[in-house]
């Protein structure tokens, strides 16, 4: 593998630091893969505790014969300044994922060692709840990877991850976990009847304004799913506490139903970092994720195949 600094959205507002790991000794233009981050401030690395699954992704599909590009988030190089914006304009996963992913894609178009029409999206977490978005909206993608995304929206996923956690916690936790949430619920539960402009002034929690969640659940997933025919590939941990079997990877299954170019693959043992689960539950996610560990193998051998094969 050789390494080679980028910058993603040079010449722009918010230029990005960037790394394009390529196969040696390249005789013609590669596939490519554009790693887009989960929710939260992430590195490229996608560094979360004590793992960074998207330097795993990286240090092995070269070896494969394919490149992989990954940046740091908008929101980890310029949070700060994020957050003074917010004041007077409430950003949205458009400006915190979507922009910089099709800017990333676009940079990959104009390498001389990259097969344009073999460029695809590796999208995890929210990044996988976005990908279709992304490519629908100017990532023109050979095809998509979802790693433990969802169809639901983000504020049904809060509902599902306070609903399982809070009983997990001793008696007192209990209740006072149950009060926050109860007080959170009530402003998310108010969402869906704001104005945009309404929407864009209510403060939820540190910096997150409602917008944010109603811009995004102004554009489901089922929709883009349902018009998608380039190869899709989900994946999901079967030990996952973040996004469930259940509700997720099942819904996406019903959504896609009947649909040949999408394809599923469930791993029992695995957790939402494609790592193998620990710990199990929701209310030891730290604990579990300063375990250092390897995106496992067979996640990595699938990723390539799905590649190699489009």
């Amino acid at each position: 593998m050789t390494e080679k600094k980028v910058i993603i959205g040079e010449g722009g507002k918010y230029p990005l630091n960037g790394i394009l790991s390529l196969p040696v000794n390249i005789s013609s233009p590669v596939p490519a893969v554009v790693l887009v981050h989960g929710s939260g401030s992430h590195d490229m690395d996608e560094t979360i505790f004590a793992n960074k699954p998207f330097r795993d992704i990286a240090g092995y599909l070269p070896a494969k014969g394919i490149a992989v590009l990954r940046y740091d988030k908008r929101t980890f190089t310029y949070g700060k300044q994020i957050v003074k914006e917010m004041k007077s304009n409430s950003i949205t996963v458009k400006d915190e994922t979507i922009d910089d992913a099709i800017f990333a894609a676009n940079l990959l178009r104009n390498e001389k060692n990259i097969d344009p029409s073999r460029i695809y999206i590796l999208g995890h977490s929210l990044g996988g709840m976005l990908a279709p978005r992304i490519d629908a909206e100017g990532g023109n993608f050979a095809g998509l990877i979802i790693l433990a995304g969802s169809p639901r929206t983000l504020t049904e996923i809060i509902y599902s991850q306070n609903e399982e956690m809070i009983p997990q916690l001793g008696k007192l936790l209990q209740m006072i976990a149950k009060k926050q949430f109860a007080s959170l619920k009530v402003k998310l539960d108010a969402i869906d009847s704001m104005t945009e402009e309404e929407a864009k002034k209510k403060k939820l929690f540190l910096y997150v304004y409602a917008w944010y969640f109603k811009e995004m659940a102004d554009h489901p997933a089922a929709n883009y799913l349902s018009a998608i025919e380039k190869p899709v590939l989900i994946l999901q941990g079967g030990k996952d506490f973040q996004v469930s079997v259940e509700k997720d990877f099942a819904l996406y299954q019903k959504l896609c139903a009947g649909k040949k170019n999408i394809e599923f693959k469930l791993y029992p043992e695995l957790n939402h970092l494609f790592m193998k689960s620990i710990y199990g539950k929701i209310r030891d996610v730290k604990k579990e994720y300063k375990t250092p560990q390897k995106v496992d193998t067979v996640v990595l051998e699938d990723l390539v195949e799905f590649v190699l094969r489009g």
